[in-house]
């Protein structure tokens, strides 16, 4: 039976497009749909958690079609952990980022526990994960069908050396920020940050978006322009780079 994204508890952000805060670490993962494809946007915490949005998305799209393209904002374990219950998926990172998917799965795993992930389920997600073989290093086109077109977009380093946004074209344009942008709570700045450039990565995701968009960020509500604009201005204050 096909549902509406309500009745599956997503938030519908537009047509064709929506996304769903998950419990635990508050991560939001999207879902753009479009006539011949679709594409996830983040997958979770767990193999348990991608495997129930991956099933929430196949009553969202009807008997007989799946997600098709996975993209993968950054490789933090809440929001990649659960990419390997997407099988069939084309899964796209930032350019640069596959060694972490494979050397770093330890660390990954390690990262999981510490903050508070089940270790068994830690371990079983660790183990499944793949290395993604498509890297975006600039910006790269999906079409998914009936006029819905994705643009990923590797904005440079900020909440990790390798973020990657996904920006949907519309009236209003939808950003999916990654953990750029942070609604819930201050932007967490942990070892594999690069704040010296963060600012700027924020300066380039406002430029995709424009004054208009809706700003998905990877925890918390919905934003708009002017709350990315005071989280830019916040991150250069914090980590005193000057504009």
């Amino acid at each position: 039976m096909r549902l509406t994204w309500e009745e599956l508890g997503w938030e519908r952000v537009a047509p064709r497009i929506g996304r769903r805060r998950l419990p635990d670490w508050d991560c939001t993962v999207g879902l753009v749909v479009g006539e011949d494809a679709a594409l996830m946007i983040d997958a979770g915490s767990h193999l348990a958690e991608g495997a129930a949005l991956r099933a929430d998305a196949e009553r969202l799209l009807g008997p007989g079609r799946h997600v098709t393209h996975l993209a993968l904002t950054h490789p933090h374990f809440d929001h990649v952990f659960g990419a390997a219950a997407f099988e069939g998926a084309e899964v796209f990172v930032a350019d640069g980022s596959s060694g972490v998917y494979g050397n770093g799965r330890e660390e990954l795993r390690a990262d999981a526990v510490r903050n508070g992930l089940d270790p068994l389920a830690a371990q079983e997600a660790s183990d499944a994960l793949v290395r993604p073989r498509q890297g975006v290093r600039g910006t790269l086109d999906l079409e998914l069908g009936g006029g819905v077109g994705v643009r990923l977009v590797r904005t440079g380093e900020g909440h990790t050396a390798h973020d990657l946004v996904a920006v949907v074209p519309g009236d209003p344009a939808v950003v999916f920020c990654g953990d750029l942008v942070e609604e819930s709570g201050d932007p967490q700045a942990g070892s594999d940050a690069v704040p010296s450039r963060w600012p700027g990565a924020l300066d380039r995701l406002l430029a995709l978006g424009g004054d208009d968009a809706v700003y998905v960020p990877g925890h918390g509500a919905l934003v708009d322009a002017a709350f990315v604009r005071s989280q830019r201005d916040a991150l250069a204050t914090r980590f005193g780079v000057s504009r």
